[in-house]
């Protein structure tokens, strides 16, 4: 997996986007929309945040499965080649 192939969200970015498409009800108070509105974004950019470590990972145990597998290429043609 080449670190192009890594997705990364903007947790700031990616909530904005979010917000977006939530619209104030008809008959909801200002206040209350607008901690409907926060309570969205902070869950949105801390989804947006564990999606990147969830990524990161994801990325990391990749390459060790690559490394590994480059070892075990190489131990096999060392003793079998």
């Amino acid at each position: 997996m080449a670190n192009s192939d890594k997705i990364k969200l903007n947790p700031e970015t990616f909530a904005a986007a979010v917000l977006g498409g939530n619209a104030q009800r008809p008959d909801e108070e200002n206040k209350i929309y607008i901690k409907r509105q926060l309570t969205l974004y902070l869950e949105a950019t801390l989804l947006a945040q564990d999606f990147n470590s969830l990524e990161e990972s994801r990325f990391t145990m990749a390459k060790a499965q690559q490394r590994e597998a480059i070892l075990s290429k190489l131990v096999e043609h060392c003793y079998h080649g």
